[in-house]
């Protein structure tokens, strides 16, 4: 499967950021940036704006940010949902993760309150079209975010987490969840989260 093909483009043209901006802040849908191209956002390359997500991708970023949010009270830290978009300056990435965590203040782009330099922790629910990109060029993108500590994969079609953390000699290091019983550990936010709690109301389709 490839691993970035865009659903839509504008066209071949290269856009400055500035344009991007215009285009994007009076768009009814979602697209990256990335070194002068515009993409639309897809799910199984059509619009996420245009197709709801899967029940599954919904209800998996819906506990995310519902149990971030009751167990990060009071620590300085914040999740946003997937209207948050970040930017990755030495990329040009302009993106919107599906949960993203900023620990102390906020910084953004020219002070602007609208394009975050500086989350934390990153939460992408994998579906099939995207999860290749998730799991490949897009996290070389988020890597060279400075702030980034940890980088967390959740799979919409079963039980499985891959928690990536950055360690003490600043190599990134992976952990799998693939067991229901289990717990994910978050140590830059000092908190857990059981895959219960991730998992919550979620049903699978069965396998043909």
């Amino acid at each position: 499967m490839e691993t970035r093909e865009p659903a839509l483009s504008y066209d071949k043209r290269k856009y400055s950021i500035a344009e991007y901006l215009e285009m994007e802040n009076a768009s009814e849908e979602k697209h990256e940036y990335y070194q002068g191209e515009i993409i639309l956002l897809s799910e199984a390359g059509i619009s996420r704006t245009e197709a709801p997500a899967s029940l599954s991708h919904v209800c998996i970023c819906g506990n995310l940010y519902f149990h971030l949010r009751l167990k990060l009270k009071g620590k300085g830290c914040q999740p946003y949902g997937s209207e948050m978009r970040i930017y990755i300056e030495k990329n040009t990435l302009f993106t919107y993760p599906d949960v993203t965590v900023i620990c102390g203040e906020p910084i953004t782009l020219n002070n602007d309150n609208y394009n975050v330099l500086n989350p934390s922790v990153i939460f992408e629910v994998l579906s099939p079209s995207t999860k290749n990109y998730d799991r490949g060029e897009k996290f070389a993108l988020y890597r060279d975010i400075p702030s980034l500590r940890e980088y967390i994969l959740v799979d919409s079609g079963s039980v499985r987490v891959e928690a990536f953390h950055i360690n003490n000699d600043g190599h990134w290091v992976l952990k799998e969840y693939k067991n229901a019983n289990e717990t994910l550990l978050l140590p830059t936010l000092q908190l857990s989260l059981p895959l219960t709690e991730i998992y919550e109301g979620v049903t699978f389709e069965a396998a043909s």
